[in-house]
């Protein structure tokens, strides 16, 4: 069984062109290479966290010109073999996994999130379990994301794409399937027409067929770093974890 990480980057990044290179590529923090902090591209937090999550394969989907993604990250980061499908037009999320599914063997487990994005913690894929599991984070306007609604029990009752009457306030940011499922939902979207475009829409319809979806809001903080504004924010989130993470000041020797 392979687990893989699937990172859909095929999208245009509209929100905050004018960019020279991709926006999976967007500096955002740095890291330390070589005993020297370098930029850090933001598709790499998402990446760190599918290693986390025990990722040993990864798989980018991409449009035909992010020929920089590949440069950038090559065949392998740690442990994880690279691959590269491509999306030929940015016809929505769902296209865009199912692009992968050849890959994916029905034993296999899948790890998804979205390479423009920070989020914590760190080790959100550990805590998902089997099937299909959403790892939810609390925001302020569920309105520009995908609200779960959720029962009693913990399971997904339906999800509310970019809803302006959100009845809750706990989005998804990341997911975890089986490759039998996916393939489930891939055929569920041919049946469909393939017009989902959105996940949610997708995923409601495999619910009310008798499929089960968990939910698991265990999400600290999400950013959308898709918007100078997100960015703007996820510069500021990185800045306030380093500082609490950092030693407290040495004590002032005492006066003779």
């Amino acid at each position: 069984m392979s687990i893989w990480g699937l990172i859909p980057a095929a999208g245009a990044g509209s929100r905050i062109q004018p960019l020279a290179f991709s926006k999976e590529l967007l500096p955002v923090g740095t890291q330390l290479l070589d005993g020297q902090d370098r930029p850090r591209a933001v598709s790499e937090y998402l990446v760190e966290r599918m290693l986390r999550g025990g990722a040993d394969r990864l798989c980018f989907v991409i449009s035909p010109g992010k020929s920089d993604i590949v440069e950038y990250f090559g065949g392998q980061v740690g442990a994880a073999h690279v691959c590269y499908v491509v999306q030929p037009r940015p016809t929505g999320l769902c296209d865009a996994l199912f692009r992968a599914l050849p890959l994916v063997a029905p034993g296999d487990e899948v790890l998804v999130g979205l390479p423009d994005t920070v989020w914590w913690p760190d080790d959100g894929f550990v805590r998902l379990g089997g099937g299909l599991q959403f790892l939810l984070f609390p925001v302020q306007r569920p309105e520009l994301f995908d609200a779960v609604a959720v029962q009693g029990d913990g399971t997904v009752r339906r999800i509310e794409v970019k809803s302006p009457g959100a009845s809750t306030h706990w989005i998804w940011g990341a997911f975890k399937l089986t490759g039998a499922i996916l393939a489930e939902l891939h055929d569920l979207w041919r049946a469909r027409d393939r017009r989902d475009e959105y996940v949610g829409t997708l995923v409601n319809a495999w619910l009310a067929a008798g499929g089960v979806a968990r939910a698991v809001p265990a999400g600290e903080r999400y950013v959308d770093v898709g918007t100078l504004h997100g960015y703007h924010e996820a510069i500021g989130a990185l800045r306030e974890r380093q500082e609490r993470s950092a030693p407290p000041p040495a004590p002032e020797p005492a006066a003779p």
